[in-house]
């Protein structure tokens, strides 16, 4: 279904008959959508219910409540209102606190169209250029980690391509992947190559609301749709018109809301909640989930109409440990943002560090990442992070047997390789601490190792003492493949 042409509405506020007469004549002979009041309270009465129109034209000279008061009120409302001020007085002190309180413009009565049009000009190309303010800061703090996230691996090249050709394309995109993986930057990044890309970006939480919070908070209520409603709210979409609006975790969002979801898409309008008028919409759908959709789709929980109207085109974005020649990349990346936040001396990890981690295998994606390196930045301990890797896998390996079965038959060669290699090293990291009579540096230097190296392999073949090295052989023997498992998974 075509989208209708939404026109802009105006909101005129002039106690003089004649004047609102002259103007909302003048105005939708221009195609506007023109609502007259003749006094500040009726407009502030509008706009404090959830009316947002395109442009205010208010009058200064009012009884009751004058134009600079009602401007004020109005600011204090909702500061991205257009307000243009019209006064028989052009007094200097009138028009200062008037562009001070938050006026874009202020014409003298009387005046030719072409004042007005030019002004109201003015203030679309103002709106406009603080949008592109607003789009162009969320580029610059997204910018760094979009393009060490999305071109620092093979995979995330081909899914950089995918963006760049989707994006253009004014089309629904379903975005899947595991929790963490970076779904909202691919989202961002989507957003910022389109042609909406100076329009909001606008992200709802599916999973954070329940149903009837979800629903109010995507559609938006009148007042007195329901208990606690004391004014009228615009919703998500309202928020997002013109640009785009991200459905993060949407397979978490109830059936009844998924069908209205569905409507929305498919008509290009809703009603809020307690709404009798419908709401016209113009945004591009962003949905993302970390489930799996067939099988969501299979027990009922996930609607197949949907699926297949948000499906236009979709992108897999897949787990850090499948992409592993990133993490390198990613820890410098984390490393030098959080540096300069805490006001820390930047210090490169050790080869040891960056080696466990390579094969540490993430379960919680970029954002565990992140979170551990944060902490090394913070704590400054490379052996005590080097430690925590390792108990992190060693936990991991007893709460997660059932890995060891799963791994891929083309990496049962390399399981086996690996499980010799680390019975040959723990064999002769034994010899040496014999021959040295367990002297950790002597036998450092014996193996043509580093001090910490040494100490990292004790911990790994658990050779603390002489007695516990009698018996890791047979310890090794039984937990390399769950180790195998855990690090290639």
């Amino acid at each position: 279904m075509a989208v209708k042409e939404v026109k802009e509405k105006i909101l005129v506020v002039d106690d003089e008959p004649s004047i609102r007469k002259y103007l909302q004549t003048l105005l939708e002979v221009d195609g506007f959508d023109v609502a007259a009041v003749s006094s500040g309270r009726e407009a502030l009465t509008r706009v404090s219910g959830g009316e947002r129109p395109d442009f205010i034209i208010l009058d200064v000279l009012m009884p009751e409540m004058n134009g600079l008061d009602t401007l004020q009120e109005l600011m204090r409302v909702d500061r991205s209102l257009n307000v243009i001020m019209l006064s028989c007085s052009n007094e200097v002190g009138t028009v200062v606190e008037a562009i001070r309180l938050g006026a874009h413009d202020y014409l003298t009565k009387p005046f030719e169209k072409t004042e007005l049009d030019a002004a109201m000009l003015k203030s679309r190309q103002k709106k406009q250029l603080t949008q592109e303010n607003q789009a162009l800061r969320e580029y610059c703090e997204q910018i760094t980690e979009d393009l060490s996230f999305l071109v620092a691996s093979p995979q995330m090249v081909r899914i950089r391509q995918q963006i760049l050709q989707i994006a253009p394309v004014d089309v629904p995109v379903f975005i899947c992947g595991e929790s963490g993986v970076g779904k909202e930057v691919v989202a961002r990044m989507i957003h910022l190559r389109s042609k909406r890309r100076n329009q909001a970006f606008v992200k709802v939480n599916c999973a954070a609301l329940p149903g009837e919070l979800l629903e109010s908070e995507l559609f938006g209520y009148e007042q007195g749709a329901f208990t606690g409603a004391v004014r009228a709210k615009p919703g998500k979409f309202e928020m997002a018109n013109k640009g785009t609006i991200f459905l993060d975790e949407i397979a978490e969002m109830s059936t009844h809301l998924q069908a209205k979801l569905l409507h929305v898409l498919q008509d290009h309008q809703y009603s809020r909640l307690g709404g009798r008028h419908l709401v016209e919409t113009d945004v591009r759908v962003l949905a993302a989930t970390n489930v799996d959709v067939q099988e969501a789709m299979r027990t009922g929980r996930f609607r197949e109409d949907l699926y297949y109207r948000l499906n236009v085109l979709s992108i897999m974005v897949p787990p850090l440990r499948e992409r592993t020649t990133e993490i390198p990349l990613l820890f410098r990346h984390f490393l030098e943002k959080y540096s300069e936040k805490f006001g820390k001396t930047l210090q490169a990890p050790s080869k040891h560090l960056m080696d466990a981690a390579m094969n540490y295998p993430w379960p919680g994606n970029l954002r565990e990442l992140e979170n551990f390196v944060k902490r090394y930045v913070i704590l400054e301990d490379d052996e005590g992070s080097l430690r925590e890797l390792v108990e992190m896998s060693a936990t991991r390996q007893r709460i997660s047997p059932r890995e060891v079965t799963n791994v891929p038959k083309e990496q049962g060669l390399k399981a086996l390789v690996r499980g010799l290699k680390d019975e040959a090293e723990m064999e002769a990291i034994g010899d040496a601490l014999e021959k040295t009579r367990w002297c950790r540096k002597d036998a450092a230097k014996m193996l043509g190792i580093s001090y910490k190296a040494l100490l990292y392999k004790m911990r790994q073949f658990n050779l603390d003492t002489p007695r516990t090295r009698r018996t890791a052989a047979a310890k090794t023997e039984e937990t390399a493949p769950a180790t195998v498992g855990a690090k290639v998974e």
